[in-house]
């Protein structure tokens, strides 16, 4: 499946806002331009939520998937929870990860330590923070989640001077994550203990 231009998806008709140009916490994703990975040419494209709604729900909707985001349900369930992103002020930018031009995977690149989260680590200026799902079981346990963290941390650090680390906060149950994260470079700094989840506090440094 490849991206397709806004318009051409029967998909719901729901109130919901424009991507913006994400100026800054984050920046402009989008034009981070591609990386070269072991499994394909790998790049971040921000949510187009009339074109890709559809997709992230069926993507939520799968069980593998619920366990670890709950957000399965309507397309107005996922759509809160994108809007919730896309109405701010840029901090955090949800994307889709092309793999050859494939959509596959789910990413939230966020602002750590302007996020809630910095109240359970010893947040720095300038940490970025990174969310990602498989969406589609045919790139699950083959170890390219940690070939994708790896590609995406690069980017990070290559166009955020001043961001010393990376953070992540998975389920300090969901082991295949903890692994992927490990085997990408993240050391476990601590677990805490977050409203939705025990987390694993996950920290890749420059």
């Amino acid at each position: 499946m490849s991206i397709r231009e806004p318009g051409c998806e029967d998909t719901l008709e729901l109130e919901l806002p424009r991507p913006a140009a994400y100026p800054a916490p984050v920046g402009a994703v989008g034009a981070w331009g591609p990386a070269a990975t072991a499994g394909g040419r790998f790049r971040l494209l921000p949510v187009e939520p009339r074109r890709d709604l559809a997709l992230l729900a069926g993507w939520m909707n799968d069980p593998v998937v619920d366990r670890w985001w709950s957000l399965a349900g309507t397309q107005e369930r996922t759509a809160a929870h994108l809007g919730a992103q896309l109405a701010g002020d840029g901090r955090s930018v949800p994307c889709l990860g092309l793999l050859d031009g494939r959509p596959m995977s789910y990413w939230e690149v966020y602002r750590a330590d302007l996020d809630p989260l910095a109240r359970y680590y010893s947040a720095a200026p300038h940490d970025i923070g990174l969310h990602l799902l498989i969406g589609t079981a045919r790139d699950r346990g083959r170890g390219l989640g940690a070939e994708l963290l790896r590609a995406v941390s690069a980017l990070v650090l290559r166009h955020h001077p001043r961001c010393a680390r990376i953070v992540a906060e998975p389920d300090v149950r969901n082991a295949a994550s903890v692994a992927a994260f490990r085997a990408a470079g993240f050391r476990k700094a601590a677990e805490a203990e977050l409203p939705d989840k025990r987390a694993a506090i996950m920290l890749r440094d420059r």
